[in-house]
């Protein structure tokens, strides 16, 4: 099964490094392609700096979350590249005390930003958290649940994988379907 989810492609659940490369319909910078002078240009919404999705437990990355939608590029994966400066890599199952957190922490992610497109988060969603802000929340003792195959290995360059496999949780088996 295919599945095509704002910027990555899912198949069986799995997130794959590309998925759409074309511009969105309402693209104002036009096609992809080359220009008059022959010059290839690339859309604003591909990409192109994207990393291997591999997750921490060395399998393909598995999807996070569509509702609500998550990740760095907002493909519900914890995929990452060099425009990743927070690394979004962390698959968390959030609690009301991280929430509460993150929060006093300086990042309030259960107050919905509709002008964002955010929703606001609440205690049981799937969301792809910073890898440096779950370190600090497991030091203080709250750190959200993980799930490993939707977790980037890049999350290794900041916690150890101890850390993270002694936070890992089984998500509900309906909640990393490929379609959401």
């Amino acid at each position: 099964m295919r599945a095509l989810v704002s910027g990555a492609s899912l198949i069986d659940g799995e997130c794959i490094r590309g998925g759409r490369t074309g511009p969105r319909a309402d693209d104002p910078a036009g096609p992809e392609g080359p220009d008059a002078q022959g010059r290839v240009r690339r859309s604003r919404h591909c990409p192109v700096g994207r990393v291997p999705d591999i997750n921490v437990v060395g399998g393909g990355l598995r999807k996070c979350s569509a509702e609500p939608t998550t990740g760095f590029y907002r493909d519900g994966c914890c995929a990452t590249g060099p425009e990743d400066a927070g690394s979004h890599t962390v698959c968390s199952i959030v609690t009301g005390e991280f929430l509460r957190f993150s929060r006093l922490a300086g990042n309030d992610l259960s107050t919905p930003a509709p002008q964002l497109g955010f929703p606001g988060l609440a205690p049981g969603d799937r969301w792809c958290v910073c890898a440096p802000r779950w370190l600090e929340a497991e030091r203080a003792g709250c750190a959200p649940g993980v799930v490993l195959a939707a977790t980037h290995e890049r999350a290794l360059e900041v916690i150890p994988i101890e850390m993270l496999l002694a936070n890992a949780v089984e998500p509900d088996p309906g909640g990393v379907a490929p379609d959401g």
